[in-house]
C-alpha cells in the first residue's frame, strides 16, 4: 500500500470510528465487544483498501462491520453447542481426564454420523476457521451448497444423542446389533 493510501485509511478509519462503534454497540451490545468488532473490521477493509471503489467505501465497511458480527454471532453459537466436548480452560476446575475424553469421543461420534460433505463443512468451517467461499473453493462447490451443508449438519448435530442425552453412552447403533443377531 502506498503511503498515499495508508493516510486516506488512516484519515477514514479515524473519521469513521466513533460512528462505527456506535453502530456496532448496537449489535453486540457491548461495548467493549464492539470495539473488536470495529477493530476487526477495518483491518478487513485495510487489507482491501486499494481495491474499494472510492463512491462506496461507507457502504463496504457498513457491510462489511455486519458480516463480521454475523459470523461473531455464529460462531458464539457454535462455540455454546461445543462448549460440553471441548477441553476445559486451565484456570477453571478440570473433570479430569477420563471426562474429557469421553467429550471428544462424543463429538467425533456426532460428527462421523454426518454425511461427507456435511462433516467437511463442519470441520472446515468451525475447526479450522474457513470461511464458507474458502470452504467453496476446497471443496470446489457453490457458496450456497456450503451454506446448505453448514446448516443441515448443525441441525444434525443438535439432535444428535452426544447433544441432547448425554447420559446414555452411544457408542455403536442399535440398528447394527439387530443385523448382527440377524
Amino acid at each position: 500500500m502506498t503511503h498515499e493510501s495508508h493516510g486516506d485509511f488512516a484519515e477514514f478509519a479515524a473519521a469513521a470510528w466513533p460512528r462505527l462503534v456506535r453502530t456496532a454497540h448496537m449489535l453486540t451490545g457491548d461495548f467493549h465487544e464492539a470495539e473488536d468488532l470495529v477493530q476487526t473490521t477495518l483491518a478487513k477493509v485495510y487489507a482491501r483498501w486499494r481495491r474499494i471503489p472510492r463512491d462506496d467505501i461507507e457502504a463496504y465497511v457498513r457491510k462489511a462491520l455486519v458480516n463480521n458480527n454475523l459470523s461473531r454471532i455464529r460462531k458464539k453459537r457454535v462455540a455454546h453447542l461445543l462448549t460440553p466436548f471441548l477441553p476445559e480452560p486451565f484456570d477453571r476446575g478440570h473433570g479430569g481426564h477420563a471426562e474429557t475424553v469421553e467429550h471428544r469421543a462424543a463429538l467425533m461420534h456426532a460428527l462421523s454420523a454426518l454425511p461427507a460433505r456435511q462433516r467437511t463443512v463442519m470441520v472446515l468451517r468451525y475447526f479450522d476457521d474457513l470461511s464458507d467461499p474458502d470452504i467453496a473453493a476446497v471443496l470446489d462447490c457453490s457458496l450456497g451448497t456450503v451454506k446448505t451443508h453448514a446448516r443441515r449438519g448443525l441441525a444434525a448435530l443438535r439432535a444428535h444423542p452426544a447433544f441432547t442425552d448425554r447420559s446414555v453412552p452411544r457408542a455403536h447403533d442399535d440398528r447394527t446389533d439387530r443385523r448382527r443377531a440377524a
